[in-house]
């Protein structure tokens, strides 16, 4: 069994974690734009290894997907950074 933790009054302390809810949500979005860009990167390859298939340098392959990887890992970078206890105006 674990100890309970307790302050200098004798209270029992609940633990706190180091993420809040806002967080969470932040890094579910970050990590369903890396999971999009990994998806769109995919296929494009050919049954036949002697025929090349030019659908692999399309607009999606190259551009659209590495874009949306990148930008889920800033969001993820933001999510771990975010302080939800900070006070807005």
């Amino acid at each position: 069994m674990g100890k309970k933790q307790t302050n200098t009054t004798g209270r029992v302390q609940k633990p706190e974690f180091i993420f809040q809810r806002k967080n969470y949500m932040f890094m579910f979005l970050g990590i369903a734009f890396i999971t999009i860009g990994f998806l769109l990167m995919s296929g494009g390859g050919s049954d036949d290894p002697n025929v090349f298939n030019e659908d692999i340098y399309n607009f999606r392959r190259i551009r659209l997907a590495p874009t949306l990887v990148l930008i889920g890992l800033g969001i993820e970078i933001y999510a771990i950074l975010l302080n939800p206890h900070k006070k807005t105006k």
